[in-house]
């Protein structure tokens, strides 16, 4: 690994700026408060208790001896933004559940502490998904949004203090189950390979809050995760050890808006099993030079716990597109704070309804009520980033994609169970230069939506009243629903007045209505007209 490059600390002008930028993450926010912080303490201790009684219950049940029930316990161990500590007001729990050998994640996770949370009268939203990459159990308890993961370890009991680092606790555990516990031992490894962890937060509180403005934070998007963002701020702070934050933001954005993808990002030497260590175990480590498949990643952030594994390897070229010209953006506008001081220039909002004129509207449609619509919708949202890859794939990279991370909910009429969420997928062409024609490439979608759309409807759990449907939408042509929540009332109020749809003489007639969404449907198939 490179040595730090830089040694020197921060100057009285440089306290200074990290004051200032430290006032500002607090106003936006990204602080809780101390009665949010103890609430927050409350769910852990009371999710702690559940699983606790559930492990004790299951050990009962199966006839082992009494004392072996008595001392049978489970650990919640949160990971994520909160075990790191840059977690802010509303933020989600992200928790591991690590039970016993003979306590398996398929039935006595799912089915039956699944059945346990869904009658306890703090939870609601609750939502299995045993099939996702890492599975989970999704939920709101007393308010608070909690994902909770799930781990069973080679031992007949769970010691309050079980050491997670060494490779020893991965023995014997499918990769599901390496995946759950890598999310606790990613986030300790991290803050150990950090020099300073208080100047580490600040700038990952920073540049998370600056992803989010900018709509380039999900990795289920085919962005950046949590996790791949604290990689990135991490060895920024490894290359330079001493510095405040107020000097490590703009050497972030400086490294990453020149640096040569895809080389990776590591934080620590990729450790394999014949280094001569730890125990043998066999397990996929990310490097390209023993597989070749891991050398077409585009963004390589590796984790920097064993099995090392890319963080992000969701990113896709037009994900990865769409994220260097902010990068790029953002070490300008530091400098600019630099001389200016104020922080606020870094955090405006990326207006994604005026970037681009053309969209790719996927509504996704539930005949039930807003359970069904949460499920539904989050199977959609994890294949998104594959309709992105198929248009990149079907027009050779000449048609621009960005996915939006947010979806935008229709509000359902009071005689109508019917549900709608919509997300929606950027459109621009390349500028013409002199070695191609003035006229931008046709493009025709139809297969490459159907195609998407197929393969979303091969959810192991559909059922009939789930629906999905890709069209292609203008700016102009944004659904009501959207506007209403992107513009101030005042200014939705001017533009109905101004296209006239508060005027009952001049809004289009059904034939009309009908004419205008076949030949939206047809424009998908055609040329969306997308110059930004």
């Amino acid at each position: 690994m490179a040595s730090p490059i830089f040694l020197v600390g921060p100057t009285p002008a440089d306290h200074e700026s990290t004051a200032q930028l430290e006032k500002h993450l607090r106003e936006a926010g990204l602080h809780e408060s101390a009665e949010e912080t103890a609430a927050r303490e409350d769910v852990l201790r009371d999710l702690q208790g559940i699983v606790d009684r559930w492990v004790k219950r299951l050990t009962t049940q199966r006839e082992y001896p009494d004392g072996m029930a008595e001392h049978a316990t489970a650990l919640l161990l949160p990971f994520g933004s909160y075990r790191l500590g840059v977690h802010g007001r509303g933020a989600d729990i992200d928790a591991l559940v690590v039970g016993p050998a003979y306590v398996d994640r398929h039935h006595d996770f799912f089915d039956v502490l699944g059945g346990v949370l869904a009658e306890t009268e703090a939870v609601t939203e609750l939502q299995l998904v045993p099939g996702a990459y890492v599975p989970v159990i999704k939920m709101r308890f007393r308010g608070v949004q909690v994902d909770l993961l799930y781990a069973s370890v080679c031992l007949p009991a769970v010691p309050s203090d079980l050491d997670l680092r060494g490779r020893s606790v991965l023995c014997g555990l499918d990769m599901a189950t390496v995946r759950s516990l890598n999310g606790v031992r990613v986030a300790d490894e991290i803050l150990r390979l950090v020099p300073d962890a208080g100047a580490f937060r600040t700038t990952l509180r920073c540049v998370k809050h600056w992803a989010k403005a900018r709509g380039i934070y999900s990795n289920a998007m085919g962005f950046v995760g949590g996790v791949g963002w604290a990689i990135l701020v991490a060895r920024v702070c490894q290359l330079y050890p001493n510095a405040a934050p107020s000097m490590l933001v703009p050497r972030f954005f400086r490294i990453f808006s020149q640096w040569k993808w895809p080389n990776p990002v590591m934080l620590r030497e990729i450790e394999h099993d014949d280094d001569g260590g730890e125990m043998p175990l066999g397990l996929p480590v990310w490097d390209p030079r023993r597989n070749p498949s891991d050398g077409s990643h585009l963004m390589p952030v590796i984790t920097p716990a064993y099995p090392c594994m890319n963080s992000c390897y969701n990113v896709s070229r037009a994900t990865l597109r769409t994220m260097t010209p902010e990068f790029e953006a953002a070490h300008k506008v530091c400098q600019e704070i630099a001389v200016a001081g104020a922080w606020d220039a870094l955090f405006r909002p990326f207006n994604f309804f005026k970037a681009y004129k053309s969209y790719l509207r996927v509504d996704v449609k539930v005949a039930g009520g807003e359970e069904d619509l949460r499920e539904w919708k989050g199977w959609v949202e994890s294949r998104l980033r594959q309709l992105v890859v198929r248009v990149e794939m079907a027009t050779a990279g000449m048609l621009l994609c960005h996915p939006h991370p947010h979806a935008y909910a229709a509000k359902p009429h009071d005689d109508d169970r019917r549900r709608v969420s919509s997300f929606f997928v950027g459109l621009s062409k390349p500028a013409p230069s002199p070695q191609q024609p003035q006229q931008p490439p046709q493009f025709d979608l139809r297969l490459t939506t159907q195609e998407f759309k197929d393969e979303v409807y091969t959810y192991a759990f559909w059922r009939p009243g789930m629906e999905l449907d890709v069209s292609h939408t203008r700016r102009k042509d944004l659904p009501p629903y959207v506007l209403e929540q992107i513009l101030p009332a005042d200014r939705l109020k001017r533009k109905r007045s101004d296209d006239g749809s508060g005027n009952s003489e001049s809004s289009p007639s059904p034939s009309s209505r009908a004419s205008k969404r076949a030949a939206a449907a047809g424009r998908i198939g055609s040329s969306p007209e997308s110059e930004t």
